[in-house]
């Protein structure tokens, strides 16, 4: 029997556990909201105590399945782009997509720290078409291996909020004036969310307390990234639907109600001209 690989991340690279066992859990079930076999294998191969984190939560799948979705977009347009996947975690995006796209010949850069690419290059496949960088989103020295000729697609899935403001607009900035014709993807969080976690008091678990989250903006206060120089059109995406009737409803409701705006997250896409 193989023996399994000890995850010793902390801080926000821990997140990446939980988004992974959310996700693994969901694509067990014969309901499941995804098919992430290859994140079936990995939750299997990890040395980790997933159960610190309390139970299923769909809202990862179906943030997962809105990113795919937006994705495979963006790629029926430019099939040779090259994906950047800042902050990846242990996201299995690139092999959801290469088999919902197999005629695409997209390439994948994943930018993430030391310890989450080590993981990464043990326990997941390898691709030619896949590149790691280990090193923060920050550094924006990731921008100059990416060839922009064939399209760039930039995800920040469940990245931005827990930068400081400045860090997470600094690096939108640069994104749209290095990529022109490209687009960025992310999710923010509302304020109230932040806010608890910001005080310690977002636990998912009693184990488990969630990360402080330093940003956080309203949907009408993200409009005003269109006046970012490079930033084309700001678009708000819809979630992909949830399991349960519950879900469907707080789905439903902020889709159309304008005066929760306050008390929602939601999922941005900038268009670079």
């Amino acid at each position: 029997m193989t023996a399994k690989a000890k995850a010793e991340l902390t801080g926000v690279s821990e997140t990446a556990l939980l988004t992974l066992y959310s996700r693994a859990n969901e694509a067990r079930r014969p309901d499941g909201l995804i098919d992430d076999p290859v994140a079936l294998r990995l939750v299997e191969s990890i040395d980790y105590d997933f159960s610190k984190f309390g139970g299923t939560r769909q809202d990862m799948a179906i943030r997962a399945n809105t990113f795919d979705r937006q994705t495979r977009e963006y790629l029926s347009r430019h099939p040779r782009a090259t994906v950047v996947a800042l902050a990846e975690g242990l996201q299995t995006s690139f092999w959801r997509l290469n088999a919902a796209i197999p005629e695409a010949d997209f390439r994948w850069l994943t930018v993430d720290l030391p310890p989450v690419v080590d993981l990464r290059r043990r326990l997941l496949p390898e691709s030619a078409r896949m590149e790691l960088l280990a090193q923060s989103a920050l550094d924006y020295s990731w921008m100059d291996r990416v060839d922009p000729d064939d399209g760039v697609f930039i995800t920040a899935e469940g990245l931005l909020m827990y930068l400081q403001p400045e860090e997470s607009l600094g690096l939108i900035t640069e994104c749209a004036k290095r990529f022109p014709g490209g687009a960025m993807m992310f999710d923010l969080a509302p304020g109230w969310f932040t806010g608890l976690a910001n005080r310690g008091w977002l636990k998912t678990s009693r184990r488990y307390t969630v990360p402080k989250m330093p940003f956080a903006m309203t949907p009408t206060e993200a409009a005003a990234l269109a006046e970012i120089d490079g930033v084309r059109t700001v678009r708000e995406i819809p979630l992909t639907t949830g399991r349960t009737s519950l879900m469907k409803l707080m789905v439903a409701l902020t889709r159309t109600h304008r005066a929760l705006d306050p008390l929602r997250g939601f999922t941005l896409q900038l268009d670079f001209g």
